[in-house]
């Protein structure tokens, strides 16, 4: 890959920064794709400990790319992104990293067809980190800037993503416990 190839790779990478997502932070700032990459990255690398029979990098990479489509797309929250709106990601996703150098083509190619298959622990991990920030996160916002319908979702979902981990799944609870304990305060 030559320096310019890397460089236009970055400049495509930085949409995520100015990429809204749904959520707020803590301090009701509006939060960006980057931003959520980045705490779901930082998730993966602290459970090494946790599940040393995993490729740890490996899940870490899946983290650090598994929003890169939104750079096309923006963010669509996932209890409103229809399948079509996936498809579109997906479609202008692949086309971007099929015009890569070949190597890292192939590289992102064989990790977005890992994560989409979710057949490897390393796949499942990611997913679950993923679903799991997200969730972390509207703890740490403010109620009253969540929707409606994130009450609910707050309370039930990723259970399923979780269950290949006991781990995982302590953790699923232990935010089902800090949701409940945030609607209780109000």
């Amino acid at each position: 890959m030559t320096a310019r190839e890397y460089l236009e790779i970055l400049h495509v990478a930085e949409r995520l920064k100015d990429t809204p997502r749904h959520c707020t932070t803590s301090k009701r700032r509006t939060e960006s794709v980057a931003e959520h990459s980045w705490r779901v990255s930082l998730m993966a690398m602290l459970l090494r400990r946790e599940f040393p029979g995993l490729n740890i990098d490996r899940v870490t990479d899946m983290c650090l790319i598994h929003d890169l489509g939104e750079c096309f797309t923006g963010d669509i929250p996932t209890f409103r992104k229809t399948d079509s709106d996936r498809d579109t990601e997906d479609s202008l996703l692949h086309t971007w990293v099929r015009s890569l150098p070949p190597e890292l083509s192939n590289d992102l190619m064989a990790l977005y067809n890992e994560m989409d298959r979710q057949e490897t622990p390393e796949a499942k991990l990611y997913k679950a980190l993923d679903k799991l920030e997200a969730l972390i996160q509207h703890n740490e916002s403010p109620l009253d800037t969540w929707s409606e319908n994130e009450y609910s979702l707050n309370q039930t979902y990723a259970f399923d993503t979780v269950a290949f981990s006991d781990w995982l799944t302590e953790l699923r609870k232990t935010v089902l416990s800090d949701t409940l304990e945030k609607i209780s305060r109000g």
